[in-house]
């Protein structure tokens, strides 16, 4: 009689490099997708370095809608988180103001920039006679 044998050896193989490669992809997808989300997102793209002084007789303004013109330390000029030279600032203001004559302007200045670009924007608010205007400050 002829013995046959059996043979019960499995070859069992998980592709341990096909699952690592898999993985990785997936995690260099999500790595960029969520890098892209928080580079771009317009909450965090909308933020305007400003220091602000303090103040000791600081309020809250609440209340209608206000143009926000922010002055950075840098004598940069923003009207509502967008860029503008001083020509572009003032013509923008001269057609808000001509639209909306009760306009209420908030002044943001960054309590290290130079007092000369104040001044300027100061003379410029007047000159358009823009009579509601609001200095921004920390509540000491």
């Amino acid at each position: 009689m002829i013995k046959i044998r059996q043979q019960n050896n499995y070859l069992v193989a998980l592709e341990s490099v096909a699952m690592t490669d898999i993985v990785m992809n997936m995690f260099i997808f999500f790595f960029i997708s969520f890098s892209i989300l928080y580079t771009f997102n317009p909450t965090r793209v909308s933020k305007v370095d400003v220091k602000l002084p303090k103040a000791s007789s600081a309020v809250s303004l609440e209340g209608s809608e206000k143009t926000i013109l922010a002055i950075t330390k840098d004598g940069e000029y923003l009207i509502n988180d967008e860029r503008k030279d001083a020509k572009s600032l003032k013509d923008y203001l001269a057609v808000r103001a001509k639209d909306d004559p009760s306009m209420s302007l908030l002044l943001k200045v960054d309590s290290r920039t130079k007092f000369s670009n104040v001044v300027n924007v100061l003379d410029m608010i007047n000159e358009l006679h823009i009579e509601r205007v609001s200095v921004a400050a920390i509540k000491k």
